[in-house]
């Protein structure tokens, strides 16, 4: 059983692990959903003085694989070089406060955002679904297998869920990923950015993105079984005309089929009522209007034509897919999307995105480094010009962190490591020019002011207008949280 906080029987909120065990043990059971019309609140006139619906929309940066917390946002300059590493740390618009090396950009813009630096939890496992839902527990089991009957939904997934009722065929979707489908091009999907208890047809709905990068790497994954591989990784760099996709196309249909088409899915849609009238909210009802929607509206596709922007704001992102996947989340949210996430997956070989078991060092300082700087200071800024930062909200975070001490490995590297990582916050309903929490001299324990994941999912639902608290309830009707152990933490808000 996963021990929050460090706390040996009661957890941060009071609940015994006996009462997480009940917890959990209703997400297989299904839900009868009658209990989520308390979930969402309506939009306050103004938010209150709480953040609480503050947001209209929030933006996900998920680095996959997990950033060194030492290297990033947490760097500890006075310990031993085995723990601090080759690489360095700057001073930054917050007197007294430093960052990495790798993000000289961020450092003058550091007065901006909040920085998290005492996030922990002690499961050193690539937990997206433990990271981004309200589960209360995890394991590899969970975390390999996208319909475990144990998974709760995505964030977004929550937000999408919450919407359909008011509009259930949006024209560009409420909880969309970019660049490609979770973990698509190095493996099968992993679980995390899904339904969960919702079921399929509240599933994240996916970009895609083809190209090739502009840079062919040597990649490593350092197990002398798996051999090395030679990647052309957009995340390293892509051509200015490389596109993303709404859908994966057909090559079947063309400009004047298209009313054709959509004659055929009213078709088969009358067919299907005739033979099954059981239920008017499947995955297929959901799936099959979306289809529809995106054959008909050219919004979506739109909002992802990143080469309508002018050619000094690309720039400004950085021509990396990292950089050109956020400027294509700003246009989604513009063009009507509530919960867009932007995630540096891996690629073409394992131990890639920001897993930095070997070739820390290298990559850190010419890849994540730049693409992440370069992309982040530029989303903050376009949102900010565009008036929409005010009702955005921006969060960068991982799985977990790295070990304090660096392996001895080619290029460097850490392992994985739960005890101490960071986060990052900005936008809507979040603190500007705050540093929460403090780690130990090495960077391995947390020192003050514990957060779990489950605090930062809580805390995200509050800003979002969704009460952490409402209870939905299983088919027997035993009541439960969305927000699951998590509790809203006003150390992150305004």
């Amino acid at each position: 059983m996963l021990r929050v906080l460090g706390s040996k029987k009661v957890f941060c909120d009071g609940l015994t692990r006996r009462d997480l065990l009940h917890v959990g043990a209703l997400a297989p059971l299904g839900l009868s959903l009658e209990g989520w019309s308390r979930a969402a609140a309506p939009e306050p006139a103004n938010p209150t003085a709480n953040g609480f619906g503050s947001a209209k929309r929030c933006v996900l940066l998920y680095l996959w694989g997990s950033p060194s917390q030492i290297d990033t946002f947490d760097p500890k300059p006075d310990a031993p070089a085995e723990v601090r590493g080759p690489l360095g740390s700057i001073q930054t618009a917050l007197p007294g406060v430093r960052v990495g090396e790798i993000f000289p950009k961020l450092a003058r813009q550091l007065d901006r955002v909040t920085v998290l630096r005492s996030l922990t939890h002690n499961s050193p496992i690539h937990g997206t679904a433990f990271a981004f839902t309200g589960v209360p527990t995890t394991d590899l089991p969970l975390e390999g297998n996208v319909r475990d009957p144990r998974h709760w939904p995505f964030i977004g997934s929550v937000v999408d869920y919450l919407g359909a009722k008011d509009d259930p065929r949006p024209a560009v979707p409420r909880n969309y990923w970019l660049p490609f489908p979770f973990g698509s091009k190095r493996g099968p999907s992993r679980p995390g950015p899904f339904g969960g208890f919702l079921g399929p047809a509240y599933d994240t709905v996916w970009a895609e993105f083809r190209a090739s990068g502009t840079r062919e790497i040597e990649r490593d994954s350092g197990d002398p079984g798996n051999p090395k591989k030679v990647v052309a990784d957009p995340y390293a760099g892509i051509r200015p005309t490389d596109r993303f996709e709404s859908v994966k196309p057909d090559d079947a249909i063309t400009l004047d089929r298209l009313n054709d088409r959509t004659s055929l899915l009213d078709q088969l849609d009358a067919a299907r009522r005739v033979a099954d009238s059981r239920s008017e909210d499947t995955p297929f009802d959901r799936h099959r209007a979306m289809a529809r929607t995106v054959l008909v509206s050219s919004k979506l596709r739109d909002a992802l034509d990143v080469q309508r922007e002018p050619e000094k704001v690309r720039d400004r992102y950085g021509m990396t897919l990292f950089g050109q996947s956020c400027l294509a989340a700003r246009r989604v949210l513009e063009a009507g999307g509530k919960f867009v996430t932007v995630c540096w997956d891996e690629y073409g070989l394992v131990n890639t995105g920001w897993d930095t078991h070997v070739h820390q060092t290298p990559r850190l300082k010419d890849e994540l480094g730049p693409g992440l700087d370069t992309a982040l200071t530029a989303l903050l800024g376009d949102l900010e010009a565009r008036g929409m930062l005010a009702d955005t909200a921006v969060v960068v975070m991982s799985e977990h962190g790295r070990t304090p001490r660096v392996q001895n490995v080619a290029g460097g590297g850490r392992d994985h490591w739960a005890g101490a990582y960071s986060g990052l916050f900005a936008g809507a309903g979040f603190a500007q020019g705050r540093v929460v929490g403090k780690t130990d001299r090495i960077g391995g324990t947390v020192a003050e002011t514990p957060f779990s994941p489950k605090d930062v999912v809580a805390t995200l639902f509050h800003v979002l207008g969704i009460d952490p608290q409402a209870e939905i309830h299983d088919r027997v009707g035993r009541p439960y949280a969305i927000g699951g152990v998590g509790r809203v933490r006003s150390e992150l808000l305004a």
